[in-house]
């Protein structure tokens, strides 16, 4: 039950309007004059809303109200006013007052006003606190960090946000990629409108097209209906293509062919749409580097990469896993119903010296292992899966595609043939079954002398 302080100078009108809220299940207490009002305002911070007479002996009802705001400014602030003084009414509104009742008042009239008044104020409650859980917490989203890598990051977010500049994200898996999306188009201008995500791997290459760019019905043999594609959906927002490497050679002429127009056309109809769309796109590899090994386009990386941000590897901001692990003790044990505090030294210790190559989204769920299975309020011993030892130089130095396998495979068989033939071509082309011209394209091509 909502508290609401009365004051009026006349008796018989406090007591009506005592009455008649205590009857609607309001608790009341009224008063006669603005001094007894600010001093129980003062005292009693629970009061949910105040219904103020504007004449009242010495202070006037404005001069009650501005005080009043001093005290709480949160406070909802209903004026009483006489037939006529509504130029008054309209200053107190100004000062701050929400509403204003003429007297005579009908009684369901001002009972309704003030439900309304306290729905409105429950409603703003729930906006303060939606906005301040934003501010703190989704404008850099679950990627927490303070060390200096991690400012940058959202220092350059800050500034590329407010922009329409198609944005490319690159980082290893786990780094946050779409976090950082979300965290982008929350700071921008499109933050209402629709925030799409594509995860370009998962969707099956005879599929993409459609998904992407929709498909009218009977464009094909299971199109029963037609269909919005992602970037229709996406349209006057934003929409995120994460790893973008995993587009074919024809899916990127599409993408940038829509790119290019602003326009889209689904599969099977006549016009397009208009699209207003910003593209962010990610990978977990140097764009730049596909470009030069011929798997991506360059035409279409230049469109993507208007703006670029690259997102720190974990084992590269050690500073900042004390600041995960106390975030994802605190996820933890709201999703398990646990009440872990922290983690010993030890584990901690645990924790900063591993390599996390599944990084962020690796450490969150060794967390979330550790909340479950530990007992107390400490976790005393962690389990890191090492059934999978990644090692860095071979990671990113040692790895090798079939493709280059195979050449190297060709290479050494030739070189074999070669050597049997005493360097005859013609019988080393015959030694390897293929035609003479074959043989010398190959050598070309191999790089062999």
């Amino acid at each position: 039950m909502e508290k609401v302080l009365i004051v009026d100078d006349n008796e018989t009108l406090r007591f009506t309007l005592t009455e008649l809220l205590e009857e609607s299940d309001f608790i009341c207490k009224a008063v006669e004059n603005g001094n007894l009002a600010l001093k129980e305002l003062t005292k009693d911070q629970s009061y949910g809303l105040v219904i103020l007479d504007m004449r009242l002996p010495g202070m006037n009802g404005l001069e009650i109200l501005r005080e009043i705001k001093k005290i709480n400014k949160l406070l909802p602030v209903i004026m009483l006013t006489a037939y006529g003084e509504i130029k008054t009414a309209v200053e107190a509104m100004k000062a701050g007052a929400h509403d204003f009742i003429t007297k005579p008042f009908d009684n369901e009239a001002i009972i309704i006003t003030i439900r309304k008044t306290l729905e409105l104020k429950y409603l703003n409650q729930e906006v303060n606190l939606l906005r301040k859980k934003i501010d703190s917490s989704n404008i850099k989203g679950e990627v927490i960090g303070e060390c200096d890598a991690m400012k940058k990051v959202f220092e350059q977010v800050k500034i590329v946000s407010p922009t329409k500049l198609s944005v490319l994200l690159e980082g290893e898996s786990g780094t946050g990629k779409e976090v950082i999306a979300c965290m982008i188009h929350n700071l921008s201008e499109r933050k209402d409108k629709s925030f799409i995500a594509v995860d370009c791997g998962a969707i099956p290459e005879s599929l993409i097209e459609s998904e992407l760019f929709g498909h009218e019905k009977g464009a094909f043999t299971d199109a029963k209906s037609a269909k919005e594609g992602k970037f229709e959906l996406a349209n006057e927002g934003t929409i995120f293509l994460d790893e973008i490497t995993n587009l074919s050679d024809s899916n990127q002429i599409k993408l940038l062919r829509v790119i290019q127009d602003r326009k889209v056309t689904r599969l099977g109809a006549k016009s397009p749409v208009k699209l207003n769309i910003r593209i962010i796109s990610a990978t977990n590899i140097k764009l730049a580097d596909a470009v030069n090994n011929k798997k991506f386009r360059q035409d279409l990386y230049y469109r993507l990469n208007e703006f670029y941000l690259e997102l720190p590897a974990l084992r590269d901001r050690k500073d900042d896993i004390k600041l995960l692990v106390e975030h994802f003790i605190k996820e933890s044990n709201q999703e398990l119903n646990k009440n872990i505090k922290s983690v010993s030294d030890k584990v901690m210790e645990k924790l900063v010296s591993h390599s996390w190559f599944g990084n962020v989204r690796e450490l969150r769920n060794v967390i979330r292992r550790g909340v479950l299975l530990n007992k107390g309020d400490e976790i005393k011993s962690i389990d890191i899966p090492d059934e999978i030892k990644f090692n860095n130089s071979d990671v990113s130095e040692s790895k090798i595609s079939y493709s280059d396998a195979k050449q190297d495979a060709e290479k050494e068989l030739i070189l074999d043939a070669l050597k049997k033939a005493g360097d005859n071509k013609t019988i080393a082309a015959k030694i390897l079954n293929m035609n003479e011209r074959t043989l010398y394209r190959k050598l070309k091509k191999l790089g062999i002398t």
